[in-house]
């Protein structure tokens, strides 16, 4: 089963300020829609709290140390990331980690491909940051090519990593 991990990353680093996405960017939720509908995403019991609810058309797991008392119904939960690896790998669906940092980084060892959506702004403020990704061991694949988001006017674009095989 590949493992995809899925994540929008400011020039800096950033990807949450007070457990929130530091930026609205239209066009990326319906990137993130488009690659993730259908398939498992994993990720962290804030991350899963700050969006509230499952998200539709995925099979949602969240790793959390607490037994998921507190947390809204529909999704699986998973102790660690080789364990939500484990439970999305039985679903036979395309997985993918959508964060939060710390997810990100226990994950990344795992990962064979990454979907980052490079926007090209500095969050002074953040508080979560995505690991580094380092050149000797990612490809850079396919990339958009810099678009501006008409509502924010921040300059973004999609790019994709694969895993170096060595």
């Amino acid at each position: 089963m590949e493992k995809s991990i899925i994540a929008a990353v400011s020039d800096n680093g950033a990807i949450g300020t007070d457990n929130r996405m530091p930026w609205h960017i239209s066009e990326d939720l319906k990137y993130f829609k488009r690659i993730t509908s259908g398939g498992t995403v994993i990720m962290g019991r804030k991350t899963f709290l700050s969006i509230g609810k499952p998200l539709p058309g995925r099979t949602n797991i969240v790793i959390t140390r607490g037994n998921g008392e507190g947390l809204p119904e529909g999704a699986d939960i998973a102790r660690s990331i080789q364990e939500a690896f484990s439970k999305a790998e039985s679903y036979g669906k395309p997985c993918f980690v959508i964060g939060g940092g710390e997810i990100y980084r226990q994950a990344l060892q795992y990962a064979d491909t990454l979907y980052i959506t490079h926007v090209h702004t500095v969050i002074p403020d953040a508080d979560t940051f995505f690991p580094d990704i380092p050149d000797s061991q990612w490809e850079k694949g396919t990339s958009s090519g810099t678009m501006t988001d008409p509502e924010s006017g921040l300059r973004f674009e999609f790019t994709v990593y694969h895993r170096t095989r060595q």
